[in-house]
């Protein structure tokens, strides 16, 4: 599943077995299951200009763009490191007759990426627990610097692991994707570092069991009256 950025390294692939990403996925995270609650916790609306960042084979952007004409967004942008993924991305999406433009880079790239959009809203899931801490901190100020003034950020990832079950599963992911950058994820790091980034009425809105650890959804939105400056290019 690691597909972001090392300090040593552009990024580490997302399997070695490339077709085998979607089902692993789909097996160990109960992927269904909180992609519809993401979606769900989503709301798209019709014209909205919508972001997914380390979108990965686009799966989340298929689900976005086949919705009703009353739901559907406006404008759909997907974003990740790996070019290998974002070309099966291309096929799907041609597949399901999606429009959607996909764009190659990191968290930390997303306000250069989508400077010109300003997203209602930017979607990212199980990425933020792949990346260092200071990945992490950078990536999510880019995308708070993203945003329109108003505009939502909504993550299902890794979170805080409450159990001692939850935990030894958790290993299982620690294993593919290391202890130093999964641990603060399972320590429950993730609102805090959506408030340092500048984020508002930060919230955890679900934990989901699954056999690698429990995965959490959050929400956070860039105030209104937000007069950050935006990141350099």
């Amino acid at each position: 599943m690691n597909r972001t950025l090392r300090p040593s390294r552009d990024f580490t692939p997302a399997v070695p077995v490339l077709g085998a990403y979607d089902p692993i996925v789909s097996l160990f995270t109960q992927e269904r299951r909180w992609r519809s609650a993401l979606l769900s916790q989503l709301a798209p609306k019709p014209g909205e200009v919508i972001a997914d960042i380390g979108c990965g084979t686009g799966s989340f952007l298929v689900l976005l763009a086949l919705l009703g004409k009353d739901a559907a967004p406006g404008q759909l942008v997907g974003i990740d490191p790996d070019e290998r993924i974002l070309e099966r991305a291309r096929r799907k999406l041609a597949d399901a007759g999606v429009a959607c433009e996909l764009r190659q880079g990191y968290l930390r790239d997303a306000a250069r990426l989508l400077a010109p959009l300003r997203p209602d809203k930017i979607v990212s899931s199980l990425v933020l627990h792949q990346v260092p801490l200071a990945e992490k901190r950078a990536g999510l100020a880019a995308i708070h610097a993203a945003l329109r003034p108003g505009g939502e950020l909504h993550m299902a990832d890794y979170g805080l692991q409450r159990t001692r079950t939850m935990r030894w599963l958790f290993k299982l992911v620690q294993a593919v994707d290391g202890v130093q950058d999964t641990q603060p994820n399972a320590d429950g790091i993730v609102p805090t570092l959506m408030r340092e980034a500048g984020f508002a009425e930060v919230e955890e809105t679900a934990v989901i069991p699954t056999p690698t650890g429990s995965i959490s959804l959050y929400r956070g939105i860039r105030p209104a009256t937000d007069d950050r400056q935006e990141q350099p290019a």
